[in-house]
C-alpha cells in the first residue's frame, strides 16, 4: 500500500556544527515561548530558528517570519552549515529513554513517503485539525520547500518490520548520538546498503499508516503539492512535492508509548463548574478526594492512583482553581450510546476524550465550536500532577484528567475511517527536528544554497 523511498537527507555538518544537541528541537507545536528563547539562545543555527521563527514588532504577519526563515535555510546551506548527502538513505533513529520507571527504546525510520488522500485509505488520520494551522504551515513550505520536521507515523507491522531494522543497524558508530533536554538518547544510523533499502520498501507495500502526530503538517503537504503542481509544468509523479519526510514506527514497539493530553481551561467560572457538577451526577458516579491531613501529594497519588485502576472504563478526574479538592467523574454504563447514538460512531463514543468533549464540555458546560477551537482558552499538559498543579495554584480555572487513548482504539477509529477530538493522543517521547531535513526541490544545487525561493522565481508563483 504505503510508497516508502530513501532519500538524499539534509543533516548537519558535524564539522561545523557540534554538539547535535544543541541544533535540535521537539516539533514546533511543543515549544513554549519561552522554551523558544532558549532554544534561541542555546545556538545560532538551533533548527527553531527554521520551524518556529521569532516575530519582530514591525512583522506585517506570518509571512514576514516564513521569508526569514528560507533566508535562514538558504544561507545555512550556502555557508556549508547543512549538508545534503550524496546517496540516496533510510534514517533508522533509535531513542533511549524512562518512562515511570521503565527503560525503553523505540525503533524508527525515517523515509520519504508519497502522499495519499485519506480517502485513500493508505494513509489514515486519527485526529481533527486547527485550519489556521494548516494555513501557517503552508506560508513556511511556500518560503523553505522544505520539511524540517518528520511526520510521525504508524505502522501495524503484521510482518515483522521492526525486527528486521534493528538486524540492519550497522555495525560502525551511530552517525549521530546525542541527550536531549528531557534526558532520551537518540542515535541516528544511515542505511544504503541496497538489498536492505529494496527489503523496505518492498516491506512497506503491505502496510497502511496511521499519523500519530503531525496531522497538520500532512494536510500542509497535500495543499503544497497542490500549490507547486499548479506552478510547474510537466509536473510529474516522481516531482519532490509528491513525497513528504515520515517517521515510521511500529505498533507493536515495546517503546510505543501513548500519553493522555489533559485539558488545562481559561475562562471556566465558579458558577459554571458548580452547575455542569450538579448535572453530571445524572451521567456519572462521582467520587470526591479531600486532603484531611495537609498532605496533597498523597491526595494526588490516591486519586490518580484511583483513575488509573478504571483505565478500561470511562473516568475522566477534575482539579478546581484554588481547591484542594479533588473529584473523580465515572461514566454510568449506556450514556454515550443512547444519548449520542444516532451522531457519533460507535468506534467514538468508548472514547475518554469523547465523553470530555462531548458531554462534558458541549452539553454540560455549554461550549459550541468556537469555544473548542480557541487554543488561546485550552492548554495541554502530558503530565496529570502538573495539570492538577496548574489547577490548584490558579494558573488555569480547572483541569481535566484523563486516562491514555489505546493504541488499539487509534487503529480502530482510523481504519473506521473518523477522527478523534483533537488532542487525544500525546505519543512519547515527540520526534526531534533537526536530525534529517528534506528538499521538496527538483535539480537544485544545495552546496551553492539556491534552494529556498527557487520555485517562486522561476515559475512567477506568489507566496
Amino acid at each position: 500500500m504505503a510508497d516508502v523511498i530513501p532519500f538524499k537527507g539534509i543533516l548537519y555538518n558535524p564539522n561545523a556544527i557540534t554538539p547535535m544537541a544543541d541544533v535540535t528541537a521537539p516539533p514546533f507545536d511543543v515549544i513554549s515561548p519561552a522554551y523558544q528563547k532558549t532554544l534561541y539562545e542555546r545556538h545560532p543555527n538551533n533548527v527553531v530558528r527554521l520551524i518556529l521563527t521569532s516575530g519582530r514588532p514591525d512583522d506585517r504577519g506570518d509571512s514576514d517570519r516564513h521569508r526569514r526563515a528560507g533566508q535562514t535555510y538558504k544561507q545555512w546551506l550556502s555557508e556549508g552549515l547543512l549538508r545534503r548527502d550524496n546517496q540516496a538513505a533510510f534514517y533508522l533513529q533509535e531513542t533511549r529513554f524512562n518512562q515511570d520507571g521503565n527503560h525503553l527504546n523505540r525503533f524508527g525510520l525515517i523515509a520519504c513517503v508519497r502522499l495519499e488522500a485519506f480517502e485513500k485509505g493508505i494513509i489514515l488520520p486519527h485526529e481533527k485539525t486547527f485550519s489556521k494551522v494548516k494555513s501557517e504551515r503552508l506560508g513556511l513550505m511556500r518560503h523553505c520547500h522544505a520539511n524540517f520536521s518528520p511526520i510521525f507515523s504508524l505502522y501495524a507491522d503484521n510482518g515483522a518490520i521492526i525486527d528486521s531494522l534493528k538486524t540492519a543497524i550497522p555495525k560502525s558508530t551511530a552517525l549521530i548520538d546525542m541527550t536531549d533536554d528531557q534526558n532520551n538518547r537518540h542515535r541516528l544510523y544511515r542505511l544504503t546498503a541496497p538489498h536492505i533499502q529494496e527489503r523496505i520498501t518492498a516491506a512497506f507495500t503491505h502496510e497502511r499508516l496511521y499519523i500519530a502526530d503531525g496531522h497538520h503538517r500532512y494536510e500542509t503537504a497535500l495543499h503544497y503539492r497542490q500549490w507547486v503542481a499548479a506552478r510547474t509544468p510537466h509536473f510529474s509523479a516522481s516531482h519532490p512535492a509528491n513525497f513528504v519526510m515520515m517517521y515510521l514506527a511500529s505498533m507493536q514497539d515495546p517503546g510505543m508509548i501513548i500519553l493522555p493530553a489533559h485539558r488545562l481551561l481559561h475562562q471556566v467560572s465558579e458558577k459554571a463548574l458548580d452547575e455542569m457538577l450538579a448535572l453530571a451526577e445524572s451521567y456519572f458516579d462521582v467520587e470526591h478526594f479531600t486532603d484531611t491531613n495537609g498532605d496533597s501529594d498523597s491526595l494526588a497519588s490516591e486519586f490518580l492512583d484511583r483513575l488509573r485502576a478504571l483505565s478500561n472504563e470511562n473516568a475522566i478526574g477534575l482539579a478546581r482553581k484554588g481547591r484542594p479538592e479533588l473529584t473523580l467523574l465515572r461514566l454510568k454504563p449506556r450514556v454515550m450510546s443512547e444519548r449520542y447514538g444516532q451522531e457519533m460512531a460507535a468506534e467514538l463514543q468508548d472514547l475518554d476524550v469523547s465523553v470530555l468533549t462531548r458531554l462534558i464540555f458541549m452539553d454540560l458546560l455549554g461550549f459550541d465550536q468556537t469555544r473548542l477551537d480557541n487554543n488561546e482558552l485550552i492548554g495541554y499538559s502530558s503530565s496529570a500532577r502538573a495539570a492538577v498543579a496548574a489547577a490548584q495554584n490558579e494558573t488555569y480555572d480547572v483541569a481535566f484528567i484523563l486516562n491514555p487513548t489505546r493504541m488499539s482504539q487509534v487503529r480502530r477509529v482510523s481504519e473506521a475511517g473518523l477522527v478523534m477530538p483533537r488532542k487525544s493522543t500525546y505519543f512519547f517521547p515527540k520526534v526531534l527536528s533537526g536530525l534529517v531535513m528534506n528538499s521538496l526541490l527538483e535539480d537544485e544545487d544545495l552546496q551553492q544554497g539556491a534552494a529556498a525561493g527557487s520555485l517562486d522565481s522561476k515559475k512567477g508563483g506568489s507566496s
